[in-house]
């Protein structure tokens, strides 16, 4: 038997269908805010996440070097469910001396961690998605 014109379409479009929810599943960053502190970071991660339970959460945040270094990370320790979008930080992250750039990205249970980074350049005031604020600023 072979194929329609239709029937392949109708399963082109079934395909596409899965794929696009399996990356609507994952964890989104919205904002990224560093505050320097002189020779510390703090560091706040505004997420979006259609939590599902304690099976499907967004559950953790890291920030790596652009080596691939992981050089902190924030345990999400519940979902959130009906804090949407909801905002977590770390403080007192120190970072290599004269580390310009740093990747932010976040992790949900099902998915890991999601292809939609964060590149933040430490030497620039603010970017697509985050901002960086130096010592005395508030």
């Amino acid at each position: 038997m072979r194929p329609t014109r239709a029937g392949a379409r109708v399963l082109s479009l079934a395909c596409a269908l899965c794929a696009a929810g399996v990356a609507a599943g994952e964890v989104e960053i919205l904002d990224v805010l560093f505050r320097s502190s002189g020779k510390t970071w703090d560091i706040r991660v505004k997420l979006r996440h259609d939590d599902e339970g304690w099976r499907h959460y967004a559950d953790a945040w890291r920030l790596r070097a652009l080596d691939g270094t992981v050089l902190a990370t924030r345990v999400l320790r519940r979902p959130h469910m009906r804090e949407q979008p909801f905002t977590r930080g770390l403080r007192g992250v120190r970072l290599p001396p004269g580390m310009r750039w740093v990747v932010v990205e976040a992790r949900d249970g099902l998915h890991g961690w999601s292809r939609h980074k964060v590149r933040v350049d430490l030497r620039r005031r603010s970017g697509p998605r985050y901002r960086v604020l130096p010592v005395g600023i508030r």
